[in-house]
């Protein structure tokens, strides 16, 4: 009695080939499907970093208005909110320090520059991110990101 307590048969102990191959099947398609979900996750995020910079640029433009009664020209650019213009039309109570708290105009997430018109196209004025790409235009991750766009 003693004998068959101890008793190992090697027929039914641990994987056969075929059972190991089934799961690591299993596994391969689950990465698949999985992994693509993980990869796009990084450009979304820049996604987002563009949105939010937009959303601090339009503060800071919002600002500049009420300073100075109008928001800087398309030539005085975004720089306007970081060094007082000396063309167009002169700021009349500019802000030291200016508009921006890091006291630079950011870039996209790509590093690229912001568009920036003013008069806008679309409204009072406009500024656009090119997105991954950097060219106007574009579809999914490429699809340029615009303040008139953003809710």
């Amino acid at each position: 009695m003693r004998n068959n307590l101890f008793k190992i048969s090697f027929n039914d102990s641990g994987f056969t080939f075929i059972e190991l191959m089934v799961v690591i099947v299993i596994l391969g398609i689950l990465a698949m499907v999985i992994a693509p979900n993980f990869m796009d996750a990084p450009d979304e995020a820049r996604q987002n970093k563009a949105r939010m910079d937009i959303v601090s640029i339009e503060a800071a433009l919002k600002l500049y208005k009420l300073d100075n009664g109008t928001y800087p020209g398309t030539e005085q650019g975004l720089q306007a909110l970081v060094e007082a213009p000396e063309t167009g039309a002169l700021p009349r109570h500019w802000r030291d320090g200016g508009y921006l708290e890091k006291r630079t105009v950011p870039k996209d997430p790509w590093g690229n520059d912001f568009i920036y018109l003013s008069p806008g196209i679309h409204g009072k004025y406009d500024i656009i991110s090119y997105g991954t790409d950097g060219v106007a235009g574009g579809e999914g991750l490429d699809k340029d990101i615009n303040n008139w766009e953003l809710e």
